[in-house]
């Protein structure tokens, strides 16, 4: 997470002066390790770029809470919102539903997301970004996960979410 953060804050450093807003991706385990109240990635990720901030100036400004988000699918109970991890293989339609909505939700956000006028730009996923999501401006893949979990073809899919040449603020490739 620390190794993510400073690349991703030198790499800022380095593409502001081109117009270039650079996005990094974790891919975590288990969704409760970021949403819930003291999830530790979430908490890991927070105490990592409070202390790493101070050394880049273009991140001096921003609390951790407003340069990260989680896209994951979520379902309404009757009691309250909850996130549904979308590796469950027998999926109810409830469940296809949400991942359905968790994936617009990224695709109506992702010119939004190469504008600096978006603080977030770490963004957290579980398995809502496996295939169909591609941003040009992700230039790190952070996999907070056992390394054998998943398919060949997963993994290609999850890394395959990065490789592109980036955009500027303008949307020329760079």
């Amino acid at each position: 997470i620390e190794e993510t953060i400073r690349f991703h804050m030198q790499k800022q450093r380095d593409l502001i002066k081109k117009g270039i807003k650079v996005l990094s991706l974790f891919f975590i385990d288990r969704v409760a390790n970021y949403v819930e109240e003291e999830g530790i990635i979430k908490v890991l990720f927070d105490e990592a770029f409070e202390r790493i901030k101070k050394e880049y100036p273009y991140f001096k400004g921003y609390e951790a809470s407003e340069v990260r988000e989680g896209y994951f699918a979520k379902k309404r109970t009757k009691k309250k919102e909850e996130f549904v991890d979308t590796k469950i293989e027998k999926k109810t339609t409830k469940d296809k539903e949400s991942e359905r909505a968790a994936y617009e939700l990224i695709m109506k956000r992702k010119e939004r997301l190469l504008s600096f006028d978006e603080k977030v730009s770490f963004i957290f996923a579980h398995s809502a970004l496996k295939e169909g999501w591609d941003n040009p401006n992700v230039f790190q893949i952070c996999a907070l996960k056992h390394a054998d979990s998943g398919s060949t073809t997963r993994r290609r899919q999850e890394v395959g979410r990065g490789m592109r040449l980036c955009v500027n603020r303008k949307g020329v490739r760079q």
